[in-house]
């Protein structure tokens, strides 16, 4: 194994050299400076210290991202401490479920997530921290009670005189092997399992997104955490690269709607943008598809000696829709729609699609923009490598593998599911079927756990067939289910384009059965639809903003 520098020590330097810099900003609320991030974590250092927290102990955290909750994460590494990262997503039930199976000791909670969750359903914790304010909602030992009510007294003791950047002194773990966090996938099936990440695979990370990134985003850049902290994706690139290098983040500590988002990028201009598919799309779709779907755009584009300006207008327009300065748009989490990244290809859009995994902390494929293949997911990552189990890897589709120094040490308490996912030569199986041309490019084809069998033995892969439905005439999302022989399209059609158009329900029905049509037209024999069904609600989906499938197999 290479030599890997501490994580934590890249954290320490980070707030020594940007000292007096702006660190984390809440979205139209307070600015913490790399000195006040220093300073918190110093007082939760004393409180976990006088609470009797050891080294190695599990500290939960739960809530919306905010700049409390990155100090509070922040701290737990430094200090020695495991982070365990729930989604705030997630039910109480789960929630309760996480804590538990973690064996965490504290919990930090999040305003929303405070009035869910029930106590008495996590009977070893020894506390409850309301993020917020960092006050305790619940204490069930006297000594972290008197830590916290004694704290601001206990910090004066420390630092008689004022608090320095040569106090700043954190724990270094004692191996690249060693445990920094437990991760708990969103699993669209089942209960979810706790991904243990090591120290290596955080700095592996961080080291990628140097590698790529550090050029354009850098010391004083401004960034937006979009997407949940207590998501790898966004915890390693939205979050964890950027603090490391004296960037700005803001973090939008509502419900991300696409109208919230797109004023923050007017607001902040970030220096890259990390998002998952949806939100991208919602925006083109909302902001930018409605002035240029219409008969005089289509014209003007059709002119061969106009077209070329059309196109610069339209791509300014877009490019200025999410802020105007960001070096590119990086997307993960699942596949771009069709639709929307060929019309991206057209005007010459700086994006690229990733390609990663809770277990691998998680970044496995990227290519930069100017390199990207359309339709592909980049290629294996700095310190990783991939490979496709098949015969014919360049066209029979066959599981993703991977392995490197990002890849998990395993799943916490759950030996059984470590053994399935991790061979004997330290292959991670991601369960993903893919392609891989000769240049290294990787084409996702779908979840092996999804692919549906035809009567006649052929392979279906739903989310090619639904990625060129969700194009179709007022389909906003759907799910192709099997049922017996024959495959059914659920869809979650545009009620309230069809409601502008005056549209029933029975003429939704009529533009279905035609877009069932269409789309047979292009399909192969075995993968036609026999049936579209309308979905009177969106569907249910996971914090990474994937359809738990599972639900509507039997609708």
């Amino acid at each position: 194994m290479e030599a890997i520098p501490s994580f934590n020590a890249l954290i320490e330097k980070s707030i020594i050299d940007n000292w007096d810099m702006d660190a984390l900003t809440d979205y139209k609320g307070a600015t913490l400076q790399y000195h006040d991030v220093a300073r918190k974590i110093e007082k939760l250092h004393i409180m976990f210290e006088n609470s009797g927290v050891q080294k190695g102990d599990k500290i939960a955290l739960c809530g919306r991202n905010s700049a409390n909750w990155a100090v509070a994460f922040l701290a737990t590494l430094t200090y020695g401490a495991i982070a365990v990262p729930i989604l705030h997503e997630f039910t109480a039930d789960q929630i309760h479920n996480i804590v538990n199976h973690s064996d965490a000791k504290i919990l930090f909670t999040g305003d929303v997530v405070a009035t869910l969750i029930d106590a008495t359903k996590m009977p070893n914790l020894e506390g409850i921290i309301y993020i917020p304010d960092y006050s305790l909602l619940v204490s069930r030992t006297d000594k972290l009670t008197y830590a916290r009510e004694h704290l601001n007294e206990m910090f004066g003791k420390k630092f008689p005189k004022y608090f320095r950047k040569e106090h700043v002194k954190y724990y270094r773990e004692n191996n690249p092997n060693q445990m920094a966090m437990i991760n708990y996938t969103s699993g669209t099936t089942g209960f979810s399992k706790g991904v243990m990440i090591p120290y290596r695979a955080l700095w592996s990370n961080y080291d990628f997104a140097r590698q790529v990134m550090g050029k354009h985003v850098k010391k004083g850049s401004n960034v937006i955490s979009i997407l949940p902290m207590a998501h790898m994706y966004g915890m390693a690139f939205e979050f964890s690269y950027e603090f490391l290098s004296g960037c700005h983040v803001f973090f939008l500590t509502r419900v991300p709607s696409p109208a919230i988002i797109a004023q923050a990028f007017a607001d902040v201009k970030p220096a890259i943008i990390i998002a998952v598919p949806l939100v991208i799309e919602k925006i083109i779709r909302k902001r930018v598809f409605p002035k240029i779907q219409n008969n005089r755009m289509r014209l003007l584009l059709n002119m061969p000696v106009i077209n070329k300006k059309v196109i610069e207008r339209i791509r300014e327009q877009v490019v200025n829709a999410f802020g105007g300065n960001f070096y590119e748009i990086i997307v993960g989490g699942a596949a771009f729609n069709q639709e929307v990244e060929s019309f991206l290809k057209r005007i010459n859009f700086p994006y690229t699609v990733g390609y990663g995994a809770t277990e691998c902390a998680p970044i496995i494929c990227y290519a930069d923009y100017q390199n990207f293949v359309p339709g592909s997911c980049g290629k294996a990552a700095v310190h990783m490598e991939v490979k496709i189990d098949s015969p014919d890897p360049e066209n029979i589709p066959g599981e993703i593998l991977t392995k490197g120094l990002n890849v998990m040490l395993g799943y916490y308490k759950n030996e059984e599911a470590t053994r399935s996912t991790l061979d004997k030569e330290g292959w991670y199986h991601t369960g993903d079927l893919g392609l891989m041309d000769a240049n290294g490019n990787v084409f996702i084809k779908g979840r092996s756990k999804n692919m549906l069998l035809s009567s006649n033995g052929q392979n279906i892969y739903p989310e090619e067939i639904e990625d060129k439905l969700n194009s179709m005439t007022l389909v906003t999302e759907s799910v192709v289910i099997q049922k017996g022989d024959k495959l059914i399209g659920l869809v979650f059609p545009d009620f309230d384009e069809a409601r502008t158009l005056g549209f029933t329900n029975e003429d939704l029905e009529k533009v279905m059965e035609q877009n069932r049509i269409e789309l047979n037209n292009v399909l192969p024999a075995y993968s036609k639809l026999s049936a579209i069904k309308l979905h009177e609600e969106e569907f249910a989906k996971t914090p990474k903003k994937s359809i738990k499938r599972y639900l509507y197999q039997d609708a």
